[in-house]
């Protein structure tokens, strides 16, 4: 980044003194600025174009970006770009280098290296396979599987025949895998055949037939393919219905000759999907150029990837961050695939295999971090981290706690800690990491270069068309985008998609995406905290706060007694004020009892403000997740507000739901509210 903004002051006869005066230029300039970055970060592509955006096109009317250049997905991960545009090489991606390191949880069978010789034979007798089936561009090819080489070969297949690629996680119920796939109505369905989690090695096939039979009624779909997990020792798929082997599907390949459908820059590539914890999931439609040089950006600048980079991102096929583990072999990066827990047979495990590896970079999440902590795992006497560059930690809120212990206690003293957020709706991010600003306690580090966000005041739920206004560094707010980015979705995949479009980003502030986070920027610092999600933002009496407040407390002072917790607002058509219920989930031996109660509204009360402290504080069994593990709080908010709601299928335990409906009729249960 420090030679990239270099760079940039010498081409355009500027002075720019830190970040913060890099970041104003590239929103100011955003057309300049993105037409730069392509011309550092240089991708394999044909055609020429004038500007890189037109910045007079509002945000909602989501602009072309590089209009002229076509490009390819695959391409551009198997090859470096040559001396021309139109060229390639393999330049870091030397055919005896090491692409990918595939480890499978408990090494349940052994690692295995893939160079990029043997990537580029893969992907092309898959692509031929594909293309002996008819699929062609802008066809649909979905893929249910695990964090594996197959899933990773097949999703650069799809996309080199200029298909579109979908991918979810192997351990989604067969609901949630059918809320997506009849939507998108996918040629050919790949699943693997069995998944591990634990220990416990499960069997697909029944899942399998139970998916396929529900695609009955999709006029385009041609059949399943079942994947082997476990090389050597696949399942017996002769009973399932319209499957057959991977084996035989690769049969039709006439050859492994790589092939590649050039598209234009914003043509589509990847289907996406929102949570959908309480109905559908959203099919987001990502560009090919979109992604690649926002992917790229990120890469090569916030986090400093380059060939001699290893990559460690712990992460499931169905959430974004599998689309930034795959986006960084661009770089020549080697990439390592984790199939399992990240708690088995211990959590010392992916601190290990970082060590072995010798790893520069390793995502994760604060939940890993946190049992970490918890644990007294001190990550920096546990494993060579000599070679560990950056800690990149997103999907939820991280507490401040955890930025001290990060330091005082876990990791090694040079390793960059970089809390980030965005996610699925922009694959990229809003807040993320940087090499040249200090690093604070709490919240991101700064701002995503070339991407406008402000923080807009609330406005009341339900208001929509509103003229959005800026409030103060410092102050909390909506967080807003009011100028367009290259990897703003194209759509999402249906006949309603361009209205589910509109609504979701467009509808309730004039000119400006509106992303759903409740977060404020430093005043002095620029950091960006994330509050919680705006729509699950607290307003008890018209004091506006996020549920990452009381996690917080929760987290750093109760940690011995309280597993997890979910903070909700209740607000019921007969309420003329909302409610703050907290409920918490004991650890195992631990009692919930009302001493507790009260020395946690004390410790909220003493840390916050007494206007923070729950009305209402339960003991609860479980917590509804994601199956990225990923907690909810809008299903839980909804029922105590007296909804009847459908769950998706991406919850890993829709039946904990169940448990929250009692508290429709909160005063019945004794519960003793807060006095203010």
């Amino acid at each position: 980044m420090g030679v990239f903004k270099s760079r940039l002051e010498k081409a355009k006869g500027v002075n720019l003194a830190d970040y913060n005066a890099l970041y104003q230029w590239s929103i100011k300039n955003r057309s300049e600025f993105w037409s730069f970055v392509w011309e550092q970060l240089p991708l394999i592509h044909e055609g020429q174009y004038e500007v890189a955006v037109d910045e007079s096109i509002p945000i909602q009317k989501n602009p072309d970006w590089f209009n002229g250049v076509r490009l390819n997905f695959t391409e551009n991960i198997l090859f470096s770009p040559g001396s021309s545009a139109g060229s390639r090489s393999t330049a870091g991606k030397e055919d005896s280098k090491v692409a990918i390191h595939e480890v499978v949880e408990s090494n349940i069978q052994p690692a295995r290296d893939v160079t990029w010789k043997e990537l580029r034979q893969n992907v092309g007798q898959f692509t031929q396979a594909l293309k002996a089936t008819g699929v062609q561009k802008g066809d649909r090819v979905a893929v249910v599987a695990s964090n594996s080489v197959e899933c990773l070969i097949l999703f650069l297949a799809t996309a080199s025949l200029g298909a579109l690629i979908s991918t979810t996680s192997s351990d989604t119920g067969s609901r949630g895998i059918l809320d997506r796939l009849t939507q998108i109505k996918p040629r050919w369905l790949f699943m693997e055949d069995a998944a591990i989690y634990k220990g416990e090695v499960i069997d697909l096939r029944s899942k399998i037939a139970q998916v396929v039979q529900g695609m009955h009624a999709v006029s385009e779909f041609q059949g399943a393919v079942a994947i082997p997990r476990f090389r050597g020792r696949p399942n017996d798929v002769a009973g399932v219905p319209r499957t057959q082997t991977l084996d035989s599907f690769l049969a039709k390949a006439q050859s492994d000759e790589l092939e590649f459908v050039r598209v234009g820059f914003r043509d589509p590539f990847l289907i996406v999907y929102s949570s959908g914890t309480t109905g559908q999931p959203k099919c987001i439609v990502h560009s090919t150029g979109g992604v690649l040089i926002t992917t790229g950006k990120e890469g090569r600048l916030h986090q400093n990837v380059d060939s001699q980079s290893t990559i460690l991102q712990y992460t499931t096929t169905g959430w974004i961050m599998y689309l930034m583990c795959v986006a960084s072999l661009v770089t020549g990066a080697k990439v390592i695939l984790y199939d399992g827990s990240p708690f088995a047979p211990d959590a010392r495990f992916l601190i290990q295999l970082i060590g072995r590896q010798r790893a520069t970079h390793f995502g994760t999440s604060p939940r890993y971090l946190q049992e970490l902590r918890k644990q007294k795992i001190t990550p920096r006497n546990t494993a060579d981290l000599s070679n560990l560059r950056i800690v990149t930690c997103t999907g939820m809120v991280l507490a401040d706690s955890l930025f001290e212990w990060f330091y005082d206690d876990g990791f090694p003293s040079h390793v960059q800690l970089a809390n980030i957020s965005g996610g699925t709706d922009l694959a990229g991010c809003f807040g993320i990491e940087n090499p040249l600003s200090p690093l604070y306690v709490g919240g991101c580090q700064g701002i995503s270069l070339g991407i406008p966000l402000e923080v807009f005041d609330q406005v009341d739920e339900g208001l929509q068309g509103v003229d959005g206004k800026a409030v103060s560094n410092g102050e909390a707010g909506e967080l807003v985008a009011t100028g367009a980015f290259p990897s703003m979705p194209v759509t999402f995949w249906g006949d309603d998609g361009p209205k589910k479009y509109y609504d979701a980003y467009f509808a309730r502030f004039n000119n400006a995406w509106t992303h759903g986070d409740f977060i404020a920027i430093h005043p002095t610092t620029n950091q960006v905290t994330f509050l919680g999600r705006s729509d699950g933002v607290l307003n008890p009496s018209g004091i506006r706060f996020g549920s990452a407040e009381i996690y917080n407390v929760i987290e750093t002072q109760f940690a011995s007694e309280v597993v997890e917790s979910v903070c909700v607002g209740q607000r019921r058509p007969q309420d003329l004020d909302e409610s703050v219920i907290l409920f918490l989930m004991m650890k195992p031996g631990q009692q919930y009892t009302q001493n507790l109660v009260e020395r946690i509204r004390a410790a909220i009360g003493k840390a916050l403000s007494r206007r923070h402290v729950p009305k209402y504080i339960f003991e609860t069994p479980e917590i509804p997740t994601t199956v990225n593990g990923k907690k909810v709080e809008l299903p839980v908010k909804q029922i105590v507000s007296g909804k009847r709601i459908k769950p998706s299928g991406t919850l890993a335990n829709p039946q904990s739901l169940e448990f929250y409906y009692r508290f429709a009729e909160v005063e019945k249960l004794g519960g003793r509210p807060t006095k203010l």
